[in-house]
């Protein structure tokens, strides 16, 4: 009797997936690395460095991951929540002094970007498809994040290329049409990518617009000291929390404590209440358990370490203030060295934006000569890292930008 035949269908899982798209930013390093030219520059990705190209640890983290080395007694789970103490020592942080803390919950997350990821998830669940209103531009991962979690996502108009500032008539308009059950999403300083950072009476504007229009406000805190210093960087946000009655926040101490691989967050949800506050946290919780479940303990016993200890608070926050004092004295050396050498006011607008980015207002093909013909290494929407620039290359830098512009 013969066999039977069996024809088989082989369908095989992965044959369907498209190529990747690479991250921008991320294959400009790829590209930075294998560039073999002496005098590259890399402005690409968004790390600080110092004047010798290198992002240190900090002295204050250094000391507190002795104390942790030293005192720490296990490595058992932390909890859902992550460590309790610095949730509340980070939210100290970006708060100060408020009576709205017993209407706000806080959960560590793996850095902002798990922050962002958590709290579009929460949405999601509170209310299928809410539409996100985005600044144009805005942080290259916010779009993808958003829209991962389920969410819509609009755009309001933020950066006028000419004038390389905020639009505020125009911002305040397109953020005037989010309307009941909206997220409108603000940086909390420094931009990014531009820079160009909303004024405290735009804060107070926005927050007038949530309270009569309905839309949550969603402010993401990457950069927080890295502007006009801690507590300067979050008076707006502080005035938009104090004044809603619903508020989303994210943070990281991937900048300002320099602990960038060791992803380190916050995700924070102000509510109407008590009540409803303790129960977003319960859904946050749910969804992180399905997620990463608890995240990095390492960074945040850092934090925590420091923020207890009023010496290790009083380093850390000197430390900060210089790396913030050097962006500024880069981006006066900048413009003082394209207008002594080149007569040239062209760039002067680099001075008055905030923290680590800048947008140049170079076109792709531009940014594409300055990799190409300088070895200069930035964005392709013509962001540059100000942080990565040192002393010693600013007159480099300065002759590459006026030949790209001409």
């Amino acid at each position: 009797m013969p066999l039977l035949e069996f024809q088989r269908v082989v369908t095989f899982m992965f044959s369907q997936l498209p190529e990747p798209v690479l991250d921008p930013i991320l294959s400009l390093s790829v590209a930075f690395r294998n560039d073999e030219r002496a005098d590259k520059v890399d402005l690409g990705i968004g790390v600080y460095r110092n004047s010798d190209g290198q992002t240190p640890i900090m002295k204050a983290i250094a000391e507190a991951q002795r104390i942790v080395t030293t005192e720490q007694q296990t490595k058992a789970y932390v909890g859902l929540a992550g460590c309790e103490e610095f949730n509340q020592s980070i939210a100290k942080v970006v708060f100060g002094e408020t009576p709205i803390y017993d209407r706000m919950s806080v959960i560590q997350t793996p850095g902002a970007s798990g922050g962002l990821r958590m709290l579009g998830d929460l949405l999601n669940v509170a209310q299928p498809e809410t539409t996100v209103w985005l600044s144009n531009p805005s942080y290259v991962n916010h779009k993808p994040v958003m829209e991962a979690a389920g969410l819509q996502v609009k755009y309001y108009r933020y950066f006028d290329p000419a004038t390389k500032q905020v639009d505020r008539d125009l911002m305040l308009s397109d953020i005037a049409q989010a309307g009941q059950g909206d997220v409108v999403l603000l940086h909390g300083c420094c931009h990014n990518p531009t820079g160009a950072d909303i004024s405290l009476e735009d804060w107070k504007t926005i927050t007038e617009l949530s309270v009569k229009n309905g839309f949550v406000p969603f402010v993401d805190v990457a950069y927080q000291g890295f502007g006009d210093g801690l507590e300067q960087d979050a008076y707006g946000l502080r005035h938009m929390a104090e004044n809603v009655e619903e508020m989303l926040l994210t943070t990281s101490c991937s900048k300002n404590f320099g602990l960038y691989r060791e992803r380190t967050g916050a995700a924070i949800v102000i509510g109407k209440n008590a009540t409803e506050a303790a129960n977003a946290k319960g859904k946050l919780l749910t969804l992180a358990r399905a997620t990463y479940t608890m995240p990095p303990d390492h960074g945040a016993a850092l934090v925590k370490t420091i923020l207890a200890d009023e010496y290790l608070t009083n380093m850390w926050s000197t430390e900060l203030t210089e790396m913030q004092q050097r962006l500024v004295a880069l981006r006066d050396g900048l413009c003082k060295e394209l207008k002594n050498t080149h007569s040239s006011d062209q760039f002067d607008f680099i001075m008055s934006h905030k923290g680590m980015f800048t947008v140049l207002g170079f076109t792709p093909e531009q940014m594409q000569r300055l990799r190409n013909d300088f070895a200069i290494y930035g964005v392709d929407d013509g962001r540059i890292n100000i942080a990565g620039l040192s002393e010693s290359q600013l007159p480099y830098v300065a002759n590459a930008l006026i030949a790209v512009s001409q």
